[in-house]
């Protein structure tokens, strides 16, 4: 355990917790340069999948053009909002492809839609329905650098104690008042 927490790399997610993640969360935040250099992120939807990520846009999106013209990106997936653990989080540094191909869209629709709408296949259907336009291309990122952080075990034996963080869940008959 270290007595301080200036370094914190040394509180990296361990692979198993890391997998839970990817394939728990369905949302990343995915960021890319715009052509004067300045940073820019969106929340996405996004699959894990071959140990890539795998999203999509459509093609009149600046982002589009922005990561065919400067491929390398990076996505970053956290914890919040699941029921994994809070403050657990990976941030990867990649090289995206654009794909528009139908064998590619056809599988990748299907998995996206099985992951944002799990309870429903009719909901499935019906979301594939919407994603499946003339403008969609899908993102593929091929990821070569990881940043992971794990909050469990920088406080493990610290005072400090674990986070007791909650996401507060509004009540809908307290909106009316």
């Amino acid at each position: 355990m270290a007595d301080d927490f200036e370094d914190v790399s040394v509180f990296t997610l361990s692979g198993e917790r890391e997998r839970t993640l990817l394939t728990t969360q369905t949302e990343c935040t995915f960021m890319w340069t715009t052509d004067s250099g300045a940073p820019v992120g969106v929340i996405m939807n996004f699959v894990w999948h071959d140990d890539r990520f795998w999203l999509t846009a459509t093609r009149r999106r600046k982002r589009i053009a922005a990561i065919e013209a400067r491929p390398r990106v990076a996505v970053a997936v956290s914890s919040r909002g699941t029921d994994i653990g809070i403050s657990q989080a990976v941030t990867y540094q990649g090289t995206a492809i654009v794909h528009d191909d139908r064998a590619t869209a056809e599988w990748f629709y299907a998995a996206l839609a099985a992951r944002v709408r799990p309870d429903s296949v009719e909901q499935q259907a019906a979301f594939v329905a919407h994603l499946d336009s003339p403008g969609r291309v899908v993102i593929e990122v091929l990821p070569d650098v990881r940043i992971g952080f794990d909050s469990e075990a920088m406080f493990e034996g610290s005072a400090a104690g674990p986070s007791r963080t909650r996401v507060a869940h509004v009540d809908d008959e307290h909106l009316d008042g």
